[in-house]
């Protein structure tokens, strides 16, 4: 049973690392990390509503610019999060510009960041018209959870790459899976109703509750259903998925334990894997994971499906070892455990 979403990494595994995460039936994606991100479209990035940052080195944040020229002029609001130290990297690219004509914009496009310590969250909105200027901030306590909805949560945790790095989560709360052949019979199309059907069931609306399907505009007259019976007949509704993200960590028993924990059972780990073992050397000094440690970081966790990427340039020509690597190392801490 597939999720609502369709995450996939935005370049091949030795360039700028990203995980793109759009959802099915919703103009909307998530991202995260923020290098090169030319191989997607201007279609798919003015889809991304929030964008989660590991670090703000230049491969994981790169990108910034490009995102911040197509959202410019536009009635949106994007919502960026990252380690300590963000709110003045990214203030710090803001005022790289001239902003001198920004009041001439009839839309209004916000940024709201979001600096992630261990015990709180530090919170500052930008707006555009105001040539992106705070007006202050907000400090409040910070849970592991940065952005909760109905459907779906993203957590963190934070890490250790000679700087704080963040790890994440999305973790949907449960899969609703729609029926196309069941639309068809019912004469019904897919649209944004869909959207508003799922969020009465995240809602948790009585079944018996009518529910109105429009296939036009707001002031159009739809079908009226019974929510429970339409639901019976559309939808398949299974536990959620859990995907999680982790790049650029040092090798250490305190960085290894949080992972494990964190990412525990996951549906899918995307994992950094910028040497082979031979190298864990040169690994340690740059503060990254060897494909060996990070197939053993997946086995320990018992994740279903496992993904590395991130590759060290040195290795070019080398994907197989580092691919075969990881998976006898993760199916070795399988058996063993």
């Amino acid at each position: 049973m597939p999720p609502s979403y369709n995450p996939r990494l935005i370049n091949g595994p030795f360039d700028d690392p990203g995980l793109f995460i759009p959802f099915f039936f919703e103009r909307r994606a998530l991202i995260f990390d923020l290098g090169d991100i030319y191989t997607l479209s201007p279609r798919d990035i003015l889809k991304i509503s929030h964008v989660f940052i590991t670090h703000t080195h230049m491969d994981h944040f790169a990108g910034f610019d490009r995102l911040l020229r197509l959202f410019l002029g536009r009635e949106k609001s994007l919502y960026l999060y990252g380690p300590e130290g963000f709110l003045k990297n990214v203030e710090g690219k803001l005022a790289g510009y001239s902003w001198n004509l920004v009041e001439n914009f009839s839309n209004r496009f916000a940024l709201h960041l979001n600096e992630v310590h261990q015990k709180h969250l530090i919170s500052r909105i930008c707006l555009c018209r105001n040539r992106f200027v705070s007006d202050g901030e907000t400090v409040k306590p910070f849970n592991g959870i940065l952005l909760q909805e109905p459907a779906m949560s993203v957590s963190s945790i934070i890490l250790d790459h000679g700087i704080p790095c963040l790890g994440f989560i999305l973790n949907e709360r449960f899969h609703i899976n729609i029926i196309k052949s069941a639309l068809s019979d019912l004469g019904l199309e897919i649209g944004p109703w869909l959207k508003e059907f799922k969020q009465a069931l995240f809602d948790r609306k009585e079944p018996e509750s009518e529910f109105e399907v429009k296939s036009g505009g707001k002031n159009s007259r739809g079908k009226k259903f019974i929510l429970g019976d339409l639901a019976a007949r559309i939808a398949i509704i299974k536990q959620g998925s859990k995907i999680a993200y982790i790049t650029d960590v040092v090798n250490s028993k305190s960085n290894e334990e949080k992972i494990v924990e964190f990412v525990k059972d996951s549906d899918h780990l995307y994992i950094e894997a910028a040497f082979l073992e031979k190298h864990k050397d040169i690994a340690q000094k740059k503060y990254h994971l060897t494909a060996r440690q990070a197939g053993s970081i997946a086995g320990r966790a018992r994740v279903k499906q496992f993904t590395i990427f991130h590759f060290s340039p040195r290795h070019t020509g080398q994907e197989q070892l580092l691919q075969k690597e990881a998976m006898d190392a993760y199916e070795e801490t399988l058996a063993a455990s």
